[in-house]
């Protein structure tokens, strides 16, 4: 039973004093004022309801923030660790929630990686496409471009770059992670076809290929020496300068480029 509570409220000047809350022992003056202390105590009650739902999406708990504070999580302990130097329930204590939280949208540790390596490339895609910009003013300065914005990336999101390509996840164990995955590719390739459409058709090499190896070339100059975490190694020249003098060197050997180039 409630403990009286005798403290009066006066409603709009009017001098009607109201208890706020009854117990059996006690009546109301009549029905509008029954109505009036029901509301009252309803809204008090909804009132510490919102401050309390207020205070748990400050914590993180929020339904709709959960999935973004986990990987929030992950790319934090990969900048500490790497990418397989953490648990699941490391990555739940950093994301501020229970180690039971993650498991509403993730069934382990391998999904939450994945889910952050593509977000990883859905922000690498973006990046090579502006970079490629339709191949404008010309195939091989949109080339150039598209290799800066490859280095530019791993510079500046290290960890999305370990998630993506160091955490012993394949694009083929998840089919959202493949398309975005194949989004990022699709724009080496074109840049790696519109330079194979200026040369002599006879002379052309097949189109896939090429784009496999100026890919490694570039994925190999980036992962050696174009990281901003410890692991890069240190070089005469730039990431930039080595990346162009390898493509040269590749272009200039299919025959894209002559040997005064």
């Amino acid at each position: 039973m409630l403990e009286r509570w005798t403290r009066s409220l006066d409603f709009s000047g009017s001098g009607i004093g109201l208890p706020l809350l009854r117990d059996d022992s006690h009546t109301y003056p009549d029905h509008g004022s029954k109505f009036a202390c029901k509301t009252l105590c309803i809204l008090l009650y909804l009132g510490g309801a919102a401050g309390h739902i207020e205070d748990m999406s400050k914590r993180g708990y929020h339904h709709g923030n959960l999935k973004s504070a986990l990987v929030d999580a992950v790319l934090s302990l990969i900048s500490e660790k790497g990418p397989n130097g953490f648990s699941f329930a490391e990555a739940a204590r950093r994301a501020g929630v229970s180690p039971a939280a993650p498991y509403r949208h993730f069934k382990d540790r391998d999904e939450l990686i994945i889910e952050t390596a593509r977000r990883g490339y859905e922000i690498f895609a973006a990046r090579l496409e502006a970079a490629w910009d339709e191949g404008r003013p010309s195939a091989l300065s949109a080339f150039d471009r598209v290799g800066r914005a490859y280095l530019g990336f791993a510079r500046a999101e290290p960890a999305y770059f370990a998630a993506m390509f160091e955490a012993g996840i394949s694009p083929e164990d998840d089919p959202a992670l493949r398309t975005a995955a194949n989004r990022a590719f699709d724009a080496l390739h074109k840049s790696c076809e519109a330079i194979a459409a200026r040369m002599p058709e006879e002379k052309r090499p097949p189109v896939l290929m090429m784009s496999y190896h100026l890919w490694a070339i570039t994925h190999g100059v980036t992962a050696l020496f174009g990281r901003a975490d410890d692991s890069r190694r240190r070089a005469p020249i730039s990431p930039e300068e080595l990346l162009e003098a390898g493509a040269a060197i590749y272009l200039r050997g299919v025959g894209f480029l002559p040997d005064d180039v």
